[in-house]
């Protein structure tokens, strides 16, 4: 099989159906490459997964964007889906604990207060004190990383990642704020940390810069019928204009032609590409790369990943009272088992006009290290998410219909030095011409982010065929940065 079908630029071979590796191939044909796509799985996506429960469309993986970056709304327009595009109905969440419900503080970064002012109940006496202290302690050197919880513990106290930056990051990286890079995972915080001696002082100023210049409208956006029709539409746009995408396609090696370019074996079939895009997670990139780049693929090799589980009910809405509000956080230091709950049928305006009569939640459960919970059976993860459910909001209905959802493997971690590790891999991979990364484990883990991580890997590939010059006199689209959200 030679990979060849309709276009005349230039054969580049996508190893990797979900969003990174569709908005790779959506930019390359952009840039006038003839691509192929290829992907392990039975179905494109990745991460991203429409789904129904009792009959209601509902995103079985990630269910918003972050507006405020241009990259996956944009994508959405660009594919046809603007008149979709839908922000949530509401952005009120909650914290779970202390035994309460309490509203989500306002003014603050990730979980990181300004001020201790709305922090009562959420905070002890002495954790409140704590952060006033903050302006009379000498710096705390950052130096070229450091954990986010170690940083923000030294500056304003424990209290404060464990009940606020903890569930927040959890929320995005299934992860340990001990452990997790603030260069990283919070770059504006880093950044701040190097020109401020107060914390809390650097979190003032970010927010006054953000209002200063933050775009009008909603932070984040989500579709009608689920974020997890976004791949599909991607997918139909890139066939549309000559790509193939073919799954049940595992590559099981990648090694450069004698001649030139690649060759790429895929299925027992051999496609020849003048240049690959590898867009799959790192422990598969590894194996990939292990004979032209091992430097590379040793480094990827590293990176950890969390496992964890979404657990969807639905509920007759005549026997369902919830609070006001799009869900709930849970601080791992109050010891439940979930670590959040989104009310869907709150949040998304078009799941429960499509479904009147029934109300839609999902929890969560598991994050890096914590394995034991995610051996129990779908049975037993229902049971866990409705005895939380209950003791949080009073919810002791019995579901209409229950639907578990794993991912295993699903997150890749970002410790300390990430960024460093990162870079050692794209130094690897610099004199391999016509080879090029992306995806979740590298600059963000967000849809923005790996939409991002896409399109400079795709751009990359145009200069590897045909020079930096050409690139940079024709630009497809400007490229916004791909730090992590």
């Amino acid at each position: 099989m030679s990979g060849s079908h309709a276009g005349s630029g230039r054969h580049v071979v996508v190893v990797g159906a979900g969003i990174a590796g569709l908005a790779a191939a959506h930019r390359l044909l952009a840039h006038g490459a003839r691509v192929t796509v290829l992907e392990a799985s039975g179905r494109v996506g990745g991460k991203l997964l429409p789904g129904e429960i009792a009959g209601a469309r509902v995103d079985l993986g990630a269910e918003s964007m972050l507006a405020r970056r241009p990259e996956a709304v944009g994508l959405a327009r660009e594919v046809g889906l603007a008149d979709r595009l839908q922000p949530p109905a509401t952005a009120t969440a909650s914290l779970w604990t202390r035994g309460a419900l309490r509203p989500m503080p306002k003014g603050h970064v990730m979980g990181v207060p300004g001020t201790a002012d709305a922090l009562a109940g959420v905070l002890s006496d002495e954790g409140l004190a704590r952060i006033g202290r903050d302006a009379e302690l000498p710096r705390t050197e950052v130096g070229d990383d450091v954990a986010v919880g170690e940083y923000v513990a030294a500056r304003v106290g424990r209290e404060v990642v464990d009940r606020l930056v903890e569930p927040l990051l959890g929320g995005v990286y299934a992860g340990d704020a001990y452990r997790i890079s603030m260069r990283s995972a919070v770059p504006q915080l880093f950044e701040a940390a190097r020109t401020h001696t107060s914390l809390t002082e650097a979190v003032r100023g970010i927010q006054a810069k953000a209002a200063a210049s933050a775009p009008a409208g909603p932070v984040f956006m989500g579709l009608a019928g689920g974020v997890g029709t976004l791949p599909f539409a991607v997918a139909d746009s890139l066939r549309a204009r000559g790509a193939e995408i073919l799954t049940g396609a595992p590559v099981t090696e990648l090694r450069r032609a004698p001649e030139d370019g690649w060759r790429v074996l895929a299925g027992g079939r051999v496609l020849h590409a003048d240049a690959v895009v590898v867009a799959v997670p790192a422990p598969a990139a590894a194996a990939l790369l292990r004979a032209e780049a091992p430097g590379a693929a040793a480094e990827l090799a590293g990176v950890e990943y969390a496992s964890m589980a979404l657990v969807t009910l639905a509920f007759r809405r005549a026997e369902t009272a919830l609070p006001e509000g799009s869900g709930f956080l849970v601080p791992p230091v109050d010891g439940r088992t979930i670590k959040a709950s989104t009310f869907a049928s709150a949040k998304w305006g078009w799941i429960a006009e499509e479904n009147p009569g029934l109300v839609v939640l999902r929890t969560s459960v598991g994050r890096h290290g914590e394995t034991e919970i995610l051996r129990r059976d779908d049975a037993g993860l229902v049971e866990v998410s409705r005895h939380d459910l209950k003791a949080a909001v009073g919810l002791d209905a019995t579901p209409v219909a229950t639907r578990v959802t794993r991912w295993q493997d699903g997150l890749p971690q970002y410790p300390v030095g990430h960024h460093a590790r990162v870079a050692r891999v794209r130094g690897h991979l610099a004199p391999l011409a016509g080879l090029a990364v992306c995806g979740a484990a590298y600059d963000g883990v967000g849809i923005p982010a790996c939409v991002a991580s896409a399109y400079a890997a795709a751009d990359q590939i145009h200069g590897d065929l045909h020079g930096v010059q050409e690139l940079t006199a024709h630009p497809v689209q400007s490229l916004h940065g791909a730090a992590g959200e």
